[in-house]
Parts: C-alpha cells; structure tokens; sequence
C-alpha cells in the first residue's frame, strides 16, 4: 500500500504531577537530551548586569540562579515540546519564574517579524533574565548578540563577540549562517546608511536567500551536524 501523506508525528507527553511521573521526566530528560553533560557545565556567561546566558539548565541550577542571581525571568530558545520543556515549566511554576518562549533556530535566518519580536521582549521582560537554548552556543548566541544590540545599543561589531568560541559557538559549520547574517549587514546594510533594524526590514533582507548564499565548510559541517551534533 502506497502511503500519499505522511503520517503526523506525535510528541510524547511528559507527567510532571506525580512523583513517578517526574521521575520518568528527569530520566529521559538525563539521558534523551544529554543533560548528563550538563551537570557540572552551565555554558553561563554574563552579557551585562541583566542578563545571563547559558546552556538548557536543570530545575535545580534554576533554583541556584534564582536565589545566588536574582534571576526574574527563563527565556526558553528550544520550543516546547520535549522532557527539558516539561521540567523547566515545573520547576518555573513552583520557583515563580516567568518562563518565556522565544523559539529560534541554530540553521536559519531569523524572518524581518521574529527581529522587531526579539526588539519588543527586551522591552518588556523583567530583568534580570536568564536565556538559553541547548548548548548554549548557537541560538543563545544568536539572541545575545541581538540583546547587545538591539537592548543595550551596542554596534554590531562589538556584539558579534557573543558568536565565537568562548561559548562553544562553531562559525565553520552550518551554524556560521547566524554570524553571516551579521557580516552580510556590515557588508550591504550599513554602508547604505540604515541601521540593522532598518536593513532586516527592507527588501535587501531576505532570510531564504540569505541563506542559500552562506556556504559552509565540510569540516565544520561534520563538527556541528556529526560529531557534535548541535540542536
């Protein structure tokens, strides 16, 4: 029988209101998101006084920021499917963080809409903030930059240092689209005269095309799809 469609795919729906069901929930959490190797390694770095970022945090580091930080408020980069979802939503609820959900991706170029998005949240969280994704590398980075500069006024230039290896960013594989971006508008924005949100708003910003331009090298391609195989 020839299948026409693809079937849906369904998402697994974690219990966090039972004991046994939590438990379920941290061990897939454990093993299915790697979040072994995170025990001891937050990827935490300080933008400014407001903001930390980091990679996927676990409900008791959480805790930690919150009581030693002052942290008010979780941006979750990843979506909200998955065991890191459910516990990081528990945990939130019982710590009285305000989660919020900004979902990016580490391969694409960001749409002129998901730009003033990230403009206006800066705007109206309360600080300090916590941002993360799963490494804390690629969409962290990407938003960091963003935050530098749309939030804080730095030039682009500068705010590009939140995209380098200090964060275990890797500008060789296919995530070096989200430095591109950046680069392209140093390139072609700004000797225009328009600023970075005017350019993104323009017909010169054009995220598929963008994209297709960005060539990325086959080592780091395997770096980033292969061996480290980044979200």
């Amino acid at each position: 029988m020839v299948k026409l469609f693809k079937t849906p795919k369904t998402h697994k729906v974690y219990d966090t209101s039972s004991k046994w069901g939590l438990f379920k929930t941290y061990m897939a959490f454990l093993w299915g998101d790697h979040a072994y190797l995170r025990l001891g390694f937050t990827n935490a770095h300080w933008i400014d006084d407001k903001m930390l970022r980091a990679n996927q945090p676990w409900p008791f580091q959480l805790r930690w920021f919150q009581k030693h930080d002052g942290i008010k408020t979780v941006i979750n980069l990843r979506g909200q499917r998955g065991s890191f979802y459910a516990l990081e939503k528990h945990a939130c609820a019982r710590l009285g963080l305000k989660l919020v959900d900004f979902k990016v991706t580490s391969r694409d170029v960001p749409t002129k809409e998901a730009i003033l998005a990230a403009k206006d949240m800066f705007e109206r969280i309360e600080y300090p903030a916590l941002l993360h994704c799963k490494s804390g590398a690629d969409r962290a980075g990407i938003m960091s930059v963003l935050y530098r500069h749309l939030h804080l006024g730095h030039p682009i230039e500068d705010a590009m240092s939140e995209l380098g290896l200090r964060t275990l960013h890797m500008k060789a594989g296919k995530t070096g689209v989200l430095d591109y971006i950046f680069e392209r508008y140093l390139t072609v924005g700004k000797p225009q005269g328009l600023s970075f949100v005017e350019w993104t708003q323009s017909e010169d910003y054009d995220p598929v095309r963008i994209k297709s331009d960005f060539k990325s090298s086959w080592w780091g391609t395997l770096l980033t799809e292969k061996i480290f195989r980044r979200e």
